[in-house]
């Protein structure tokens, strides 16, 4: 059976983690039975990043990657029918949500007004996790920031980028249905990787503040309703 390598579960999302979430939607929006690992330590993994899939003696990283081996491994149909333009849209919205992972992993381990929330969130939801192992991973974060620039940013900047990302995405989506019609693509599995993991966290963030007046949450209850079918 396959087996999806991810991050824990928070605020009843299926992984805190954007990217493992967005393999997560995928798999169940193709029905495709699999085994759900949560974990912490990703040494194991493939370019040492989370989340990473199993599939019999093959191991597979990175989420775009992961997508595109199951697609073509099991003959998947959920892109037939978009076009080349719409093939060129969603690699743009891919690229674009890249981009607001980093303002989500900044209104969560960076920004001061936020961090205690978050940590304090993990800590009740996974006992199991020490708050030292957290406060580890936070300085590991902070010199990503650093070194992918976001760090160097008054948070006012870094929430304008993401914000500016979130409007593109809400002109984009339709008022009912799916990025590509009425029927949902991986593209929409992508979407709610991010969306729900600021939408349903108990955390005001600007990020949710701007989210809770856009059509970008019909969307988001909508793939999480077809991921419960």
């Amino acid at each position: 059976m396959l087996t999806l390598y991810s991050y824990p579960d928070l605020f009843g999302v299926a992984d805190n983690n954007p990217y493992g979430l967005k393999v997560f939607a995928f798999l169940k929006l193709c029905h495709l039975a699999f085994r759900h690992e949560h974990i912490l330590e990703a040494k194991d993994a493939p370019r040492g990043q989370l989340p990473f899939l199993v599939d019999g003696d093959q191991t597979v990283g990175d989420s775009d990657a992961i997508i595109s081996h199951l697609i073509t491994r099991y003959g998947l149909s959920i892109d037939d029918r978009l076009t080349p333009s719409q093939r060129d849209t969603d690699l743009l919205v891919s690229r674009m949500l890249d981009d607001l992972y980093w303002v989500m992993s900044f209104s969560r381990w960076k920004d001061s007004r936020f961090w205690p929330f978050f940590r304090d969130a993990i800590l009740r939801s996974h006992p199991a996790i020490a708050a030292a192992a957290l406060e580890t991973a936070r300085d590991y974060n902070f010199k990503r920031y650093h070194y992918q620039g976001i760090g160097r940013y008054e948070p006012a900047a870094v929430y304008a980028r993401g914000l500016a990302d979130l409007k593109v995405l809400a002109n984009l989506l339709p008022e009912s249905g799916f990025l590509f019609g009425p029927k949902p693509s991986s593209s929409d599995a992508g979407i709610y990787g991010f969306i729900a993991n600021i939408y349903f966290y108990e955390i005001d963030t600007p990020l949710k503040d701007f989210l809770v007046s856009q059509n970008i949450v019909a969307h988001c209850r909508s793939v999480h309703a077809a991921l419960e079918r």
